[in-house]
């Protein structure tokens, strides 16, 4: 089966992917993202000498009968969403908003699919992401490739990067559960993680995942931001370098590139997150705030800081996201944290107040108080 490498329509995707990583469980016994990435860049790079023998033969029909490139410029251009809502073809806001609240579970969260709807209505109404560019992984879609699932979150990242070009802007949003395991490789001895529904069955995401499948294949002229509110979540993307602020907006940036020299950057695009709090810190999951519903802390001052016109650069918005939860966290007693070592030493959440302090970290520095913030 040949992958158009222009397709964004997100079920032949699935459908191409599973059936990947399938075989490549059948007859390698192993399934990373880093073997199922190199797997498809070379089916990838096999259907590019296919369309270029096609074009000399004068051949105007890709393999298996697929549109002309003249009829996907067309569609392109014109940007008509296909039958599925998606088009098989190219966008250039893409997004990935995965929210599980683990219901019927001792882990279970309030806030974390009402933060996934948030950021869609964001995305979508102030950034101007196409609705259908945007794939929501949460426990009430009924597409079952669209629950959050290991697998599931795994192959939306991968999706999210595949056939990016110079001038997209890619972002991805999760809201759950997150964790650490030990790891001598990491400066700290842990490895920062994240929980799928399933986790407690297939395991979890670690950083070096996460930064093999959405970080290093960034080229350049593409922009990825990362929002994750979740626990222990400041360095969830490995990215080499984390920006310390203290309380009065000071900052320097701190090398956190690994000592074995493995590359954590991109392949010359531009990777930059914003995480709930820092790798020791916990994430609340809270009514505090709303005052009316629960939401995830980090992912709410996201939202009112760009809603108060504080998102103009990187610094304002992580200044204004750090004073509400100051503010919010010096008058409340506490409230539930996503914190999945904490619920599992008390079987449930735990008060205490916000103590968390967003995080930013990218594969490069920059001024966080000049450079324009923009998805």
């Amino acid at each position: 089966m040949v992958l158009n490498v222009a397709t964004r329509e997100y079920s032949v995707f699935m459908k191409y992917m599973v059936g990947l990583s399938d075989y490549i469980r059948k007859e390698m016994r192993l399934f990373t993202i880093e073997t199922i990435a190199e797997a498809s860049m070379k089916v990838i790079a096999i259907e590019g000498k296919q369309k270029k023998s096609n074009e000399v033969k004068g051949d105007a029909k890709q393999v298996g009968g697929e549109s002309s490139d003249s009829q996907f410029k067309e569609e392109k251009k014109k940007g008509d969403p296909g039958k599925t809502g998606l088009i098989c073809g190219h966008y250039e806001k893409t997004g990935v908003i995965c929210g599980i609240s683990y219901r019927h579970s001792r882990h279970e969260l309030k806030g974390c699919i009402n933060d996934a709807k948030c950021m869609k209505y964001l995305l979508v109404n102030r950034f101007h992401f196409p609705e259908s560019s945007i794939i929501m992984l949460t426990e009430e879609e009924t597409d079952p490739y669209k629950i959050p699932t290991k697998q599931n979150i795994r192959m939306a990242m991968f999706w999210l990067v595949q056939g990016c070009q110079p001038g997209d802007s890619l972002v991805f949003h999760y809201s759950g559960h997150g964790s650490q395991q030990r790891s001598y490789e990491e400066a700290d001895g842990y490895d920062e993680t994240l929980c799928p529904l399933d986790f407690e069955t297939q395991g979890m995401i670690v950083d070096d995942e996460i930064n093999a499948a959405i970080v290093r294949p960034l080229p350049y002229g593409v922009k990825l931001h990362a929002l994750v509110d979740a626990c222990h979540s400041g360095t969830v993307l490995d990215l080499p370098y984390l920006c310390r602020m203290n309380r009065t907006g000071q900052y320097v940036w701190e090398d956190h590139r690994p000592l074995s020299g493995m590359w954590k950057g991109t392949s010359g695009g531009e990777a930059i997150s914003l995480s709930g709090c820092d790798d020791d810190q916990t994430s609340a999951d809270t009514s505090a705030l709303s005052k009316i519903t629960s939401t995830g802390a980090m992912t709410f001052c996201f939202i009112q800081a760009i809603e108060r016109g504080h998102g103009a650069t990187y610094g304002s918005i992580l200044n204004s996201m750090r004073s509400t939860i100051r503010s919010t966290g010096d008058s409340m007693g506490g409230g539930p944290v996503t914190s999945l070592l904490t619920m599992l030493l008390t079987g449930g959440s735990v008060g205490g107040g916000l103590r968390q302090e967003p995080q930013l970290t990218s594969n490069e520095p920059f001024d966080v108080y000049m450079k324009p913030f923009s998805f």
